[in-house]
């Protein structure tokens, strides 16, 4: 009777250490494949807030001054008045503005106006809104950083006599009329830093 005699095949040493080193090289361009992705995806989602922050940006900017409202403010010693949109250099802003569009919906004792100012600090966009537009010096603004990385903000505007301007109101409105006037479009340039500029052309209802 013949016995069959079962051989039974083991790795070599060898074969283990080439598979353990085929496994490492595969290993390593894996984590250098996902530490790639995951670079790559923190990179866009850095790049999306970037631009999300831009756009909220110009659409608060372009939102005041669509809703720019008529009404002149008193001054903060209650001398006099200050003009509905101001880009005088004594305000201490870039922009100064009195706009609707301030929501009420739990109905609070106060109207729908808001004055609202802009002011470019170090790199930083701020916006400042007042609770009250007849303030005085114990009405403290709130503050708000809109973003970061500006080296200027520009505002132009369209008179009625077809010129442009970038002072508001215009030299030749002095007085309690200039106070009221609305241009008749107006122009926001932004310029960041390692972004170039970007612009948008607003048409503002008389």
């Amino acid at each position: 009777m013949n016995r069959r005699v079962e051989q039974v095949h083991a790795f070599t040493l060898i074969e283990v250490l080439v598979s353990l080193a085929i496994f490492a090289i595969l290993a390593a361009l894996a984590y250098g494949a996902l530490g790639q992705t995951l670079d790559a995806a923190e990179l866009l989602n850095s790049r999306m807030d970037r631009l999300q922050a831009i756009q909220r940006t110009m659409r608060l900017l372009s939102e005041d001054l669509l809703q720019l409202s008529p009404r002149p403010i008193r001054d903060e010693l209650g001398e006099g008045y200050g003009p509905a949109l101001d880009t005088g250099f004594q305000s201490g802003f870039a922009l100064e503005l009195t706009h609707g569009g301030w929501s009420n919906p739990i109905v609070l004792p106060r109207g729908t106006l808001q004055r609202s100012a802009y002011r470019i600090e170090g790199d930083e966009l701020i916006r400042y809104h007042w609770m009250v537009l007849d303030r005085t010096l114990a009405n403290e603004p709130i503050a708000v950083v809109l973003l970061d990385g500006v080296e200027s903000v520009l505002f132009r505007f369209l008179q009625a006599n077809g010129e442009w301007t970038e002072q508001w109101p215009p030299a030749n409105r002095p007085g309690a009329l200039g106070a009221r006037q609305r241009p008749r479009a107006a122009e926001i340039i932004l310029t960041l830093t390692g972004e170039g500029q970007i612009s948008r052309l607003l048409e503002i209802a008389p």
